[in-house]
């Protein structure tokens, strides 16, 4: 600036340089979104966000970045982002950004070898970090959790997480969670489910729940507090278990889920909202591994056919020691009928079976409503509704806004149920193009987002009429949540990370 300008003229470019900031500030811890959907995975932003309508892969693009493939979202604290991808075959990276640039602060990458097949809709990079002021929470198969400097990059400390095995070759999908001073991480597999609870300062286990009495399940943990006492929540296979954070003691437990679950629950005013869709593991099975081009099509399985489905890639022996030893009740060596039930699913928590109730296949669709605060079994006193419906989604989590439960089904099917009685308000309602979805809803700015798997966004007004504002093609597959910081939202592509502001 030269020397001699007037000092009224530089006070003004002064302040004009700094009105054409005011529209995107970088973000402050009340606009960040730590972990995956964001505070207490709920998928709502936290303050009064001022987000675009209208956008495209050119069109109020902040910046864009190529992370690698990858399904997990980003998140952001403190004005930084961080994501994960897959930069080639055998390595993995993770990247931290500057929130209002783009610009590069940091980039890490590890050599990760021998992945298992997973299905194509996954990606190995499926995890969303989980971040705070002093670190960033990493998970990868391969590695266990990672926790590193967040303005650095440099390594905090590492905590070994048994490599997860899935028989149905789905692949590992569950992030990180903060709470206060701990990490908490559920992993539910085929082979050592459980839910760990990690101090931030050190690294150290606090706590472990072995969930044993779970099959495969890919719901998060979220935070519920009642009359001020907080619990952790987590569902899971047959039942919604609510945990004393400080023992990990399990303080409730209320029946009534189905075989699996893949959604997170949404906690609002000391209740949990569920909606989940799964069918009995029986017919899982059969599909999975019998009906399939390595299997022979008899209607039960066996050692070898189960070997030969997974092809050179070795099963551990303890999965076969657990499973073929519970269920095979005549020693034969198969595994049929009810056998398959028995065999995968624990004595204690036999839900979701195909075969219960003398041959009645269990209902495979519900939203539920569970309060907390509970002691012991409390499916009886507990469950304030429960309504089979055909409106849920399998992968797609619920949200609560406008003091209802909204419901995102693929196909771009919406439906809206009243909190206090679960009756249905709206809907069935086709908006978007049909698209296919993975990503979980999200709001902000008074506006809902919905993330096809074929690249469009759908933009809603999130009032109770859900007017559509406008359908947004990104051009590229989204599988990831997005996640909202300040007046910019970011959506994952499988290949690109982008910001999007007005």
């Amino acid at each position: 600036m030269p020397s001699h300008m007037p000092a009224a003229a530089i006070l003004t470019n002064t302040l004009y340089m700094c009105l054409l900031l005011l529209p995107f500030q970088p973000a402050c811890a009340g606009d960040d979104w730590p972990q995956f959907r964001g505070p207490n995975c709920r998928g709502v932003a936290n303050a009064d966000s001022k987000l675009p309508v209208h956008f495209s892969s050119t069109e109020n693009v902040r910046w864009k970045v190529t992370p690698g493939d990858g399904i997990g979202g980003a998140c952001v604290a403190e004005g930084r982002v961080f994501v994960s991808g897959m930069k080639d075959a055998g390595t993995v990276q993770l990247m931290a950004l500057d929130l209002l640039s783009g610009n590069l602060l940091w980039q890490r990458e590890w050599a990760v070898e021998d992945l298992a097949e997973i299905h194509e809709t996954n990606s190995h990079a499926s995890s969303t970090p989980a971040a705070d002021k002093q670190h960033v929470y990493f998970y990868f198969t391969k590695l266990g959790l990672l926790a590193l400097d967040a303005a650095t990059g440099k390594d905090a400390w590492q905590f070994p997480i048994p490599e997860p095995f899935f028989v149905f070759k789905w692949g590992a999908g569950v992030s990180p969670v903060l709470y206060n001073d701990l990490v908490l991480f559920c992993q539910d597999d085929d082979l050592n489910p459980a839910l760990y609870a990690i101090r931030k300062s050190d690294g150290q286990l606090a706590w472990k729940d072995n969930r044993i009495d779970m099959a495969v399940n890919y719901s998060h943990p979220v935070i519920n507090t009642v009359n001020g006492v907080d619990e952790i929540v987590v569902a899971g296979t047959g039942m919604v278990i609510g945990y004393d954070p400080a023992s990990g003691r399990r303080n409730w437990f209320a029946r009534g889920l189905l075989r699996n679950i893949k959604t997170t629950p949404v906690s609002v005013d000391g209740t949990i909202y569920i909606s989940l869709q799964s069918s009995g593991i029986a017919n899982q099975w059969l599909v999975a591994i019998d009906q399939a081009d390595t299997g022979n099509h008899d209607g039960r399985i066996d050692e070898q056919e189960t070997q030969a489905y997974f092809g050179s890639r070795p099963i551990p022996p303890q999965f076969f020691e657990r499973t073929f030893k519970r269920g095979d009740s005549n020693n034969d060596g198969f595994l049929e009928g009810a056998e398959l039930d028995a065999a995968f699913l624990h004595p204690d928590n036999f839900a979701g079976a195909s075969f219960q109730n003398l041959g009645e296949k269990a209902a495979d669709e519900y939203i539920l409503a569970v309060r907390g605060g509970g002691h012991g079994d409390v499916s009886d006193s507990h469950v304030l509704w429960r309504h089979s419906t055909k409106h849920t989604d399998h992968v797609v989590s619920p949200i609560v806004t406008n003091e209802q439960l909204l419901l995102l089904k693929s196909g771009g099917i919406c439906t809206v149920f009243d909190l206090k009685g679960g009756q249905m308000q709206g809907g069935p309602k086709r908006v978007g193009n049909a698209a296919n979805f993975f990503a979980s809803p999200v709001s902000g700015g008074g506006h809902l987002y919905f993330a096809g798997e074929n690249g469009t966004v759908t933009v809603l007004k999130d009032t109770p009429s859900l007017n559509q504002l406008a359908i947004n093609d990104l051009g590229e597959s989204i599988v990831a949540t997005p996640a909202i910081a300040g007046n910019a939202i970011l959506f994952r592509t499988r290949g690109t990370l982008y910001c999007i502001s007005d």
